[in-house]
């Protein structure tokens, strides 16, 4: 699977060049799932790279081959966890995008400390985007909507801006079933700050 970016060691820091075989930047779909939105993306924009995260190996191995059977030159998987991707194996400054959809809200308070957006995670998030980077967020859990507003919107690392007029942005599966089913979704733009 030429899409699979395996890391020969997974204690040392990669360049967006060690991912892909080039350039300067990429875009990260943190959570990637079957690849769904990824793959949809990077069709769209192949003059751009994109990442995608998966912890899962069968939803990994499913995103790879569909990306060699679409010949997407600028896509890659990895097999990780995402905050440990971003925290520990990342290069300051390679992300110009990080996109974090539908997540698990993980719903009950005795389990938000599994949440990946923590107080401490915002630093990890500042020192992986570019100058004027920006995490895009949605979900259709309006409690989890509030506290990822709340952990990054009240952070002196970001501002939050109006949601990009991105007409062409994939929908992901996530999204589609909650909005047959009649839920609100819910999204933030923030932007890294110098």
């Amino acid at each position: 699977m030429a899409t699979a970016f395996i890391p020969p060691d997974y204690f040392r820091r990669y360049s967006v060049t060690d991912i892909f075989g080039s350039g300067q930047e990429c875009e990260v779909d943190l959570g990637c799932g079957d690849g769904g939105f990824l793959l949809a993306v990077a069709q769209q924009h192949p003059e751009r790279l994109f990442l995608g995260v998966e912890r899962l190996l069968g939803r990994l191995r499913k995103v790879c081959r569909r990306a060699d059977e679409l010949e997407l030159d600028n896509v890659r998987a990895v097999r990780a966890e995402n905050r440990y991707l971003l925290e520990w194996m990342l290069q300051e400054g390679s992300v110009r995008r990080l996109h974090y959809l539908f997540p698990d809200p993980w719903p009950k308070e005795k389990h938000h400390k599994k949440r990946m957006m923590q107080e401490n995670v915002v630093p990890v998030l500042h020192r992986v985007l570019t100058p004027g980077g920006e995490l895009l967020f949605r979900t259709d859990h309006e409690e989890y909507y509030s506290w990822v507003c709340r952990v990054v919107g009240d952070s002196a690392l970001f501002h939050r801006e109006p949601w990009p007029d991105l007409t062409e942005y994939p929908v992901t599966d996530f999204q589609l079933h909650w909005e047959s089913q009649g839920r609100t979704t819910y999204s933030a733009r923030f932007v890294r700050n110098s």
